[in-house]
């Protein structure tokens, strides 16, 4: 899936391989996301979603396999000001007030004067511009961290849980403008465990313990399990997927990405 038509993908993974200690994090993973699009990542946590995004942005330790990001290896100087990464764990100086953070991080990624005054207003933050950063609420602190991520316009943005803890009305917000910097030309790659935020996406990556169960449109997986909801055909596909309560346990295979419209095989 993905519109990469002629164009190369604005992220290409090939077989990779992340472990911990003896236990495979990610094991064999392929996909390519094209420019433009709005994919998801979702699955539950701990299922490996940060360790991929990690990889994705070169701060991963990986085991095997390839990355690239806007036709560079992961974590390349090149890509410094091409891709943001906002990280579950927010970014930001509590010390410091919003604009104050914003500022630093501006010099830090030598973008424009006026970038922070564009993304206070993208983000909603104008009015706390001046507030210290350790006296906001959590979704407000969250807001300056996917603020951060927004700075000097970045061509990829990859988003760690950047909804979790807000309230309804600013997740639609929110998603509205992710919408809205997809259509300006950029590409986002957002994790998330809220089923209910897929539907939001152009495509969609389902994992489970470090694998991929589906790669597919909302209404294409909607389709292809009969079911009415996102997590209905999530609970679907872990029920094709899992092996029976008395098989006999193996080895872990690699595992690739399906043909659009098609849960990838379970464990062989």
């Amino acid at each position: 899936m993905g519109s990469m038509g002629t164009e190369a993908p604005a992220i290409e993974v090939d077989d990779l391989v992340v472990r911990r200690g003896r236990t495979v994090v990610l094991d064999g993973l392929g996909f390519s996301v094209g420019s433009g699009d709005v994919v998801g990542l979702l699955g539950p946590s701990g299922c490996g979603k940060s360790t991929l995004l990690r990889s994705i942005v070169g701060t991963q330790l990986v085991h095997g396999g390839s990355v690239r990001v806007l036709g560079e290896p992961a974590g390349s100087r090149q890509l410094r000001r091409r891709v943001s990464y906002m990280t579950q764990s927010l970014s930001i100086y509590d010390d410091l007030t919003v604009r104050q953070n914003l500022e630093y991080f501006r010099k830090v990624l030598v973008a424009p004067g006026g970038d922070t005054d564009r993304v206070l207003e993208l983000t909603d933050l104008a009015g706390s511009a001046h507030e210290v950063t350790e006296n906001l609420s959590g979704g407000q602190r969250s807001r300056v961290s996917l603020a951060v991520a927004l700075l000097g316009d970045p061509e990829v943005m990859i988003l760690d849980e950047p909804t979790v803890g807000l309230d309804p009305v600013l997740r639609a917000d929110l998603w509205s403008l992710f919408r809205q910097l997809a259509a300006d030309g950029a590409t986002l790659l957002i994790s998330s465990h809220v089923m209910d935020e897929a539907t939001r996406c152009d495509r969609l990556l389902l994992m489970r313990e470090g694998r991929f169960i589906a790669d597919d449109s909302p209404a294409g997986l909607l389709r292809s399990t009969g079911t009415g909801t996102t997590e209905e055909a999530f609970l679907t596909l872990i029920a094709a997927n899992d092996p029976p309560a008395t098989a006999t346990p193996r080895t872990r295979g690699r595992h690739r990405r399906a043909p659009a419209g098609q849960a990838p095989g379970g464990n062989r």
